[in-house]
């Protein structure tokens, strides 16, 4: 296991050193399956969590660079100590672009679509990545689009 596969897999995942490191002793080093196995990892710790109360949050907007689309977006989780958090904040902002872009009517909808910067997973798949991250349930709870 080299320290660069460590690393490499940091950026790529944002989580930490040791569920990194234990990913690729479980996968014998090599990094495909140390991603699939972190990847089981989050939706089972996505899981775990998704019954905690998301009482806090922010309310992300986004307007588009023509001034005829907007978003509001209601992005909620457990503490404010996450809801101030930069990753946290770009979650937000990815969500409100994406819902810019491709118009779902429902949350439910959203979540199901292939995220508009990575086709190979949806936003729901970016928003239990982001709960393994930061360790906190997080859902989206409302949006509204605008359209001139």
């Amino acid at each position: 296991m080299s320290i660069n596969a460590i690393k490499e897999l940091r950026e790529l995942t944002g989580l930490s050193f040791n569920e990194i490191r234990k990913a690729l002793e479980e996968a014998g080093g090599e990094k495909q399956k140390a991603l699939e196995v972190l990847k089981t990892r989050g939706a089972i710790i996505a899981a775990k969590k998704s019954e905690r109360s998301t009482s806090e949050g922010i309310v992300e907007s986004y307007i588009h660079s023509t001034k005829k689309v907007g978003v509001l977006l209601e992005l909620l989780c457990e503490t404010d100590f996450v809801a101030r958090n930069p990753m946290f904040g770009e979650l937000a902002h990815e969500c409100a672009m994406h819902v810019a872009a491709m118009s779902p009517q429902t949350v439910a909808e959203l979540l199901e679509q292939p995220f508009i910067k990575d086709q190979n997973k949806t936003v729901g798949q970016l928003i239990t990545e982001s709960i393994a991250k930061l360790g906190e349930n997080i859902k989206i709870n409302r949006f509204d689009r605008f359209q001139i």
